[in-house]
């Protein structure tokens, strides 16, 4: 049998940096821009009650563009959001006060 040559180019990775799934990489962004970029933490339990405190937050509070400014519980749940009078409203923060949002009241 006659061995067959492949032509094949090899692409060398920037060192350190990441070459998983492009949704998994966008997502650990937005949570190291948003996020832990602007917070401090203790250890390993501070961290994770503070992720989920986010979690809570970009799931199910705060609205998205992509979404037509509406959470992913909402789109995921089919909720219909009510529409209210926007002159009245008061500040909500969120994630020990890195986020607020204007709540209607």
């Amino acid at each position: 049998m006659a061995k067959r040559r492949i032509d094949i180019e090899e692409v060398k990775a920037v060192p350190f940096v990441p070459t998983s799934h492009p949704f998994i990489e966008r997502a650990i962004g937005t949570v190291r821009r948003e996020f832990l970029d602007h917070t401090l933490f203790w250890n390993a339990r501070d961290l994770s009650r503070k992720l989920k405190q986010y979690n809570r937050y970009f799931n199910e509070v705060r609205g998205h563009l992509s979404l037509n400014g509406v959470t992913p519980l909402q789109k995921s749940e089919k909720i219909q959001i009510p529409e209210k009078d926007i002159r009245n409203y008061e500040w909500v923060t969120h994630c020990n006060g890195l986020f607020r949002l204007p709540i209607t009241c």
